[in-house]
């Protein structure tokens, strides 16, 4: 039999993930469609396409393909000797490989000896998944901490209009979770363009941005949150109020804390997909008065006088 090379059909390497399979799949079923395309020998081409994604897409058979050894496009092989031992399951026995095309090989693998797509009855007999597509979606961090529905107004392909590839406006309506991050990647299954002929609809990807918020930074799914403190309040200690997303709590502030110090406040972050929260982390600041009283700065004076405090005593 004559070897094909699959991963060359679909421009790929042979270290492609699944997912490089599919796109590459998807790209190509648009270019070759024989509904939408102009190409030279676009059906020919479909057929190529289709069956080589129909192999490399199955992890079985991927695996049995590269089994099979490297060769020349169109080069005359035959199997390794122990190649249908290991893969060969769905064969006759005594069958003679050497009178099957390589995708009458594959499609043997599972039992569908010439099911591939051969002369397809008629151009409208081609199924074409739909396109996927890619959105940025700018969420606050209030949407993120509690989930969020969103309308987002996309610009679709549609193969179906008129038989060309045109675009058409619809609105899609998402579900972002709970504990949504800065820079994670949701795919929404079933949300992207539209199939042809049957064949299922593309997916939609979510790529989630935060937006800034006034008083939080997020790090995965903590909060960090700066936290002013009075002079006497780091000296002296003292119990504060500061915001979460679920409203105040009270903290203790220990006599003798510094700046930079950062108090925990355990599961009071995002929303973790496996259960639970990130914490927040409140990062201590000491502040002065931007405009002292008379009596303020009396105080402050009588203050230097009486305390032998050296804050740079450690430069020697």
């Amino acid at each position: 039999m004559k070897y094909k090379d699959y991963y060359a059909v679909l421009g790929l390497d042979r270290s492609a993930t699944e997912a490089d399979i599919k796109k590459a799949y998807r790209r190509l079923a648009k270019k070759y469609h024989p509904d939408v395309s102009k190409e030279a020998n676009a059906e020919e081409k479909f057929k190529e396409v289709a069956e080589a994604y129909e192999t490399l897409k199955d992890k079985e058979k991927r695996a049995a393909y590269d089994q099979l050894g490297r060769y020349r496009s169109g080069q005359e092989f035959r199997p390794p000797p122990d190649w249908q031992t290991r893969f060969g399951q769905g064969f006759d026995d005594g069958m003679d490989l050497g009178g099957l095309d390589l995708g009458d090989l594959f499609a043997n693998l599972t039992g569908r000896a010439g099911a591939r797509r051969r002369g397809a009855a008629g151009r409208g007999g081609f199924a074409m998944p739909g396109e996927d597509y890619e959105v940025t979606a700018h969420i606050s961090l209030e949407e993120s901490y509690r989930g969020a529905e969103l309308n987002l107004d996309l610009s679709v392909s549609d193969p179906r209009l008129g038989g060309t590839m045109q675009r058409t406006q619809k609105t899609v309506r998402v579900r972002v979770p709970k504990g949504a991050t800065d820079g994670q990647r949701l795919r929404v299954p079933g949300k992207g363009g539209p199939g042809m002929n049957g064949a299922p609809a593309g997916d939609l990807y979510l790529n989630i941005v935060l937006r800034p918020h006034p008083l939080f930074r997020v790090v995965d799914h903590d909060l960090y949150l700066d936290l002013p403190l009075a002079p006497w309040e780091a000296v002296l200690g003292a119990r504060i109020e500061v915001p979460t997303l679920e409203g105040r709590v009270e903290l203790s502030v220990k006599p003798g804390s510094k700046a930079g110090q950062k108090l925990r406040v355990s599961g009071r972050g995002l929303p973790l997909q496996q259960g639970g929260q990130g914490d927040l982390y409140c990062v201590l600041a000491i502040v002065t008065p931007s405009m002292p009283s008379e009596r303020e700065k009396t105080l402050y004076r009588e203050l230097a006088e009486a305390s032998h405090f050296n804050p740079r005593g450690h430069f020697g």
